[in-house]
């Protein structure tokens, strides 16, 4: 669906180039939803503002569709951005219309002037978005999800088939967010938008996104499926990222537990297995004991997993990693 190719991004700042981008190359597939993460400043909302040219690359080429969007012209830009909807982080709602105005505004933009028209789309908008009932009310009377919802219900006015997230939940209080979070989940899996969602939490991509490109000093360091990033995290970056999401502090995980007897693994369990009652057969089936020093089980979108630090001490600690393997559940020796 969006492909970029060796993109690159500078600004000039007091005469000089700056970099935001450096050789960015990945796609993103139709349908899904597709995670943007980094710390301020590493380019995320840059490269998003590609997909719609609202910034262009200094070098490399943005395609949708197979199409290059770069080589467009101006009317043919307009048309792309019709077909591609934006959700921002401070809602840019217009105060001086009420909700029903500010999801009718693209639609008038689009050239679509029948009233009867306008006013269906509308109703139907606002209908998908819980909102009905607020249709008459100005911004300034809504709660901050409240103002999201008629950002998302705006964004979809014109049926478009890419929706752009930029921070969309970084104003909101956490339970909002939630409920952001799922009204987005229900637009993807019912209207099959391919949906980017650009953020610096690490939770909102566990939540509902599918891929995942970590983003640092304008480099993408890692790429790849929302669980196998979340749950192996490979570069120092996105280590920190998921640290901060599970609320550890990062020196905890240099702890080597060198005061703890046996030998310390870390166990990774996804799906049903998670549930299983398997450190307890094994157990049995090998005459190892366990002691789990540290652990977790949550939901990566709609995956359960689990993710514990044990330590084996006695029995054949070998037979039950191979035993433990052998379930899919994924070993790694910490400390032999």
């Amino acid at each position: 669906m969006i492909r970029f190719q060796n993109i690159h991004k500078s600004y000039q700042v007091a005469g000089q180039d700056v970099p935001a981008l450096n050789g960015i190359d990945f796609e993103i597939s139709a349908g899904e939803v597709f995670g943007i993460i980094g710390h301020s400043g590493a380019g995320k909302s840059t490269l998003v503002r590609l997909i719609n040219l609202l910034e262009r690359p200094s070098q490399g080429q943005v395609l949708i569709d197979g199409r290059d969007i770069t080589a467009l012209s101006d009317a043919g830009l307009r048309d792309l951005r019709r077909g591609i909807g934006m959700i921002f982080q401070h809602f840019n709602l217009l105060s001086s219309k009420t909700v029903a105005e500010n999801v009718a505004f693209p639609l008038k933009l689009a050239g679509v002037s029948d009233k009867a028209t306008i006013a269906a789309r509308v109703a139907a908008l606002l209908a998908r978005v819980g909102l009905t009932e607020h249709a008459d009310k100005y911004p300034a009377q809504l709660s901050g999800g409240q103002k999201q919802r008629v950002g998302v219900a705006r964004a979809l006015a014109t049926e478009p088939a890419i929706l752009l997230c930029d921070e969309a939940t970084s104003a909101l209080d956490p339970q909002t967010t939630r409920s952001v979070l799922r009204l987005l989940a229900e637009i993807n899996r019912e209207l099959g938008l391919t949906i980017v969602i650009i953020t610096h939490e690490m939770d909102v991509v566990r939540t509902v996104c599918d891929r995942v490109a970590v983003l640092d000093s304008g480099q993408v360091v890692e790429l790849g499926p929302v669980a196998d990033v979340f749950l192996h995290p490979r570069h120092a970056t996105t280590r920190r990222f998921v640290l901060e999401a599970e609320h550890v502090d990062e020196g905890e995980q240099v702890d080597d537990y060198a005061h703890v007897p046996g030998r310390v693994v870390r166990l990774t369990f996804k799906g049903e297995s998670t549930y299983a009652p398997v450190l307890g057969a094994v157990a049995r089936e090998t005459g190892v004991d366990f002691s789990i020093l540290t652990g977790r089980i949550d939901r990566i979108k709609d995956t359960p997993y689990g993710q514990l630090t044990v330590t084996f001490t006695g029995g054949n600690v070998d037979t039950a990693l191979a035993h433990l393997a052998a379930r899919d559940i994924t070993v790694e020796v910490l400390r032999a």
